[in-house]
């Protein structure tokens, strides 16, 4: 990838993780960059043969024109939003930016971090649903367990309802 900069942002395809990519976008990526997005599902949601190669390394980088497709991410379980393929597209256009995405599968916290050592990333941004301070507690905080654990610097954006 030569000296482009590798922008993650983690997504799950929820208004949360929209807000994070909206802020990257908006934010840090500048022309020449790779935006790679860090999707993690849940282990076994994926066809069998291949997919079973990737469980511990994730899936290739898939370039943009591929996870538009939705035949192409019905096999890898992952399904994009409108929205979210809305604002990766146009970014692409406009900034003229490379946009990968990368699937793992397994714990979010953990691949999320072990992503940013094996693509490698120069930064991530990721949402913070904010959670309670119970909820917290009883479920654990993605984006804080990568702030805490991160090799790389790591950007919070906050949801505001």
């Amino acid at each position: 990838m030569g000296d482009c900069r590798r922008v993650g942002v983690a997504v799950d395809f929820s208004p949360c993780s929209r807000k994070a990519l909206e802020w990257a976008v908006n934010n840090i990526v500048r022309k020449g960059d790779h935006l790679i997005l860090v999707t993690v599902q849940h282990e076994g949601h994926y066809e069998e043969g291949e997919m079973q190669l990737w469980e511990a390394t994730g899936s290739p980088l898939i370039p943009l024109i591929e996870f538009m497709e939705p035949h192409i991410m019905k096999k890898y379980g992952v399904n994009p939003n409108p929205e979210t393929l809305d604002i990766v597209a146009t970014a692409s256009r406009q900034k003229e930016i490379t946009v990968l995405l990368k699937i793992y599968w397994g714990d979010a916290r953990e691949k999320i971090c072990e992503s940013i050592d094996k693509i490698p990333l120069d930064c991530l941004v990721i949402g913070n649903r904010g959670l309670g301070k119970i909820k917290r507690v009883i479920m654990g905080s993605v984006s804080t367990y990568v702030v805490n654990n991160a090799t790389c610097p790591v950007t919070v954006v906050k949801i505001h309802d």
